[in-house]
């Protein structure tokens, strides 16, 4: 197969090496411009450009491809390079722009989305980080035929695995992206032999996995115990669960609901050798890995001996602190 790849972060550098590994033609990879990363804020290329510089790979970096916005000059190059390629399909995965029609309709058998759980349920662009905060017990990916709505296409292959207690969004994407890597290849494999067979979405089950916002980062003590546990998993690697400490914002990367003593949401209920932990809106949490500014993530007993004079009482700050 002549393809073309669309995408930008690990999860999809994962699906574009295994579609390399099974042979076929690769005459175009796009994703997102270099973008600043790191404390000398330099410009970074993103997971799937450097998989594909690797490989010898072509790439191009619109920063649009809409032919009517702001860099239309982008667009029409970009539209220039496709048009040259014969493309028999474009594989998309965790790209981060808009397909307009025009790029839709260009690939002979149009354009396949590796998305990140089972649709219809959370559709959009964080379906990973809600179907944790959400509690799903399972998810998995689907292979669609993208069309102009918001994943919203008909599905071509799909394949579940769990959502463990220990889950983050960042194990659980590299699992993802495995089983993703593998569905598209076998997609792939499939086209030469007949035309792909896929189901409309039902139109029950329909939800939307909206953008994760850093105002998000910030816990909210009112609430139950355990939502805020999985806010903890759903939010690592970005943006971190944080609360503030005495002025200071730390952030939780590791959390076990408990039960113990109740007291005033948001305050410190046991404070005592490898202990902390922190009543919620209901239940209580015990904090197990925590972060100060500047510093690694470190065990509740390595922080708590930083940190000397945090007693029962304590009032860890809200997220408007």
């Amino acid at each position: 197969m002549n393809v073309v790849f669309a995408g930008t972060p690990e999860f999809a550098a994962t699906a574009l090496a295994r579609i390399v590994e099974a042979g076929h033609q690769v005459s175009l990879v796009l994703t997102q411009p270099d973008r600043p990363a790191g404390r000398g804020l330099k410009p970074l290329a993103s997971a799937v450009k450097q998989m594909a510089l690797a490989h010898g790979l072509a790439v191009a970096q619109p920063r649009s491809l809409r032919l009517d916005g702001r860099f239309a000059d982008d667009a029409l190059a970009a539209q220039a390079l496709l048009r040259g390629l014969g493309a028999d399909v474009m594989v998309v995965a965790a790209y981060g722009l808009i397909l307009p029609a025009w790029v839709l309709q260009m690939p002979r058998l149009g354009c396949l989305n590796i998305h990140g759980s089972l649709l219809p349920r959370w559709r959009g662009a964080a379906p990973v980080q809600r179907a944790i905060e959400a509690g799903d017990a399972t998810t998995g990916v689907t292979i669609m035929q993208m069309d102009e709505g918001l994943d919203t296409g008909a599905m071509i292959r799909h394949q579940a695995t769990p959502i463990t207690g220990a889950d983050t969004t960042n194990t659980l994407l590299r699992r993802l992206a495995g089983i993703g890597a593998d569905l598209v290849v076998d997609t792939l494999a499939a086209a030469g032999v007949s035309a792909w067979r896929s189901l409309p979405q039902p139109d029950t089950g329909v939800n939307y996995a909206h953008k994760i916002d850093r105002r998000e980062a910030g816990i909210d003590w009112s609430a139950d115990a355990a939502l805020i546990e999985r806010r903890v998993r759903a939010f690592d690697p970005f943006p971190g669960a944080s609360f503030v400490l005495d002025g200071e914002v730390v952030k939780v990367w590791r959390a076990a609901v408990a039960a113990g003593p109740q007291g005033a949401a948001g305050t410190v209920v046991a404070a005592e050798s490898g202990r902390l932990a922190v009543a919620c809106g209901t239940g209580t949490l015990n904090l197990l890995e925590l972060q100060r500014p500047g510093g690694r993530r470190q065990p509740v007993a390595a922080f708590m001996a930083s940190r000397p004079g945090l007693v029962i009482g304590h009032a860890l700050g809200p997220p408007s602190s």
